[in-house]
């Protein structure tokens, strides 16, 4: 089996694993490399000139390569290896704070992001004065883009949003703002966290400055992400941290900084984690990132029809086009009383405010239930459900 964690029984039950959007399982060939490197490879890189450093390093390159083209990034200097989508988002925003932001400016986000794309932003506008400005969203879950036209000014000095959300599984026309950002002179960041397993992602047709993704949320190991970022824009900002790898010379005069991406990449790295983000990739190819999107489609349709016969069951977020998510809530019962109550039946799902407390705020929740999807997850998974929330939904009304 490609997952063996899949087979797992909780509570005398088989697992219905439905919080993809936390973290994804991961296939036996990420869990295989992941172990072969501790087995065979264990090696610091870019440092040795051993057998062991030479291959370790060989491989570790090899994965930027092969993140780059996955994405369509120009170079394999645009790919700043990091901890994961919040590392690489409070990269740019540390960076390009210390050296774009001054009191007065502006930087516009979204009312749908999750927190590690709002409080990075506050944080940096807090040290210089700046401020931000918000996209509001509708009560589909749909982004007001006349209201993100009027907002630009010209203090703008950056846009960050999400490709699709967290908690509503909208997917924003990352495309259209970022054209309506250019024609402003405005860069633009993306939170790919939530798009990366679930659509190609080709960041030269997006235009983006920016794209942000965790390696996590994509079937690869934990502790590893993304920073794609442009060359030139990335070799306007300063480093992020220092110490070894980012440096060509220190003295205790003055330090000169090493070329892209290393300048970004201090410290030793997780390498093991990296080569398992390469056999991720190579997962994710193999079933075919078309065949994917088919059967992630076909599965939120037949999960919005079969979910929707649950009595006083309540959605939040209905975009068209969404993937996924489903947030929902069972009449005035607390999330987290239905997810305790679906986890004895075996069925795993997300509640609470999902690190989007502002979404909660607009629609005057404490937070949701969330069943979201992958590339394994099966109609049998949402019979599953639907017939857990038929039983528990007698006992919470």
């Amino acid at each position: 089996m490609d997952f063996p964690i899949l087979d797992t029984q909780v509570y005398g039950h088989p697992l219905v694993y439905l919080d993809n959007a936390a973290t994804t399982q991961k296939p036996q060939q990420v869990i295989e490399a992941l172990t072969n490197y501790y087995l065979t490879l264990n090696s610091n890189i870019h440092r040795g000139t051993h057998y062991l450093a030479t291959q370790a390093t060989e491989r570790y390159e090899a994965v930027r390569q092969q993140v780059q083209q996955f994405i369509h990034a120009a170079s394999n200097k645009e790919i700043v290896f990091t901890r994961g989508t919040t590392e690489s988002i409070n990269l740019v925003a540390a960076t390009f704070g210390r050296q774009f932001l001054h009191k007065g400016d502006e930087v516009i986000v979204s009312g749908m992001e999750h927190h590690s794309n709002i409080v990075p932003w506050q944080l940096a506008c807090e040290q210089v004065g700046a401020r931000l400005r918000v996209i509001p969203f509708s009560d589909e879950g749909v982004l007001d883009l006349e209201v993100y036209r009027s907002l630009f000014s010209t203090r703008t000095r950056l846009v960050a949003v999400n490709h699709v959300s967290n908690t509503l599984g909208t997917v924003n026309p990352v495309k259209e703002i970022v054209g309506i950002a250019h024609g402003h002179g405005v860069p633009v960041l993306i939170d790919g966290a939530q798009a990366i397993a679930h659509m190609p992602v080709d960041v030269q047709d997006l235009g983006c400055d920016f794209y942000c993704f965790s390696g996590h949320k994509m079937y690869a190991p934990m502790g590893v992400g993304v920073l794609y970022g442009r060359e030139e824009l990335l070799n306007q900002l300063p480093p992020y941290q220092g110490g070894g790898e980012m440096i060509k010379d220190v003295t205790f005069e003055k330090t000169t900084y090493n070329e892209l991406p290393y300048k970004f990449e201090a410290g030793t790295p997780s390498v093991g984690d990296v080569l398992g983000l390469g056999a991720a990739i190579d997962f994710i190819q193999s079933r075919g990132m078309d065949s994917i999107v088919r059967h992630e489609e076909q599965l939120m349709s037949y999960a919005m029809d079969r979910l929707a016969t649950v009595p006083n069951i309540r959605f939040f977020g209905t975009a068209p086009g969404k993937v996924g998510v489903i947030s929902f809530l069972l009449g005035n019962a607390h999330p987290y009383d239905v997810g305790t109550l679906l986890d004895k039946l075996g069925v795993a799902v997300r509640t609470g405010h999902h690190c989007t407390q502002p979404i909660m705020d607009r629609y005057g929740i404490p937070g949701t239930v969330r069943a979201s999807f992958a590339c394994y997850t099966t109609t049998a998974d949402i019979d599953a459900l639907h017939a857990a929330l038929l039983r528990i939904e007698p006992m919470l009304m």
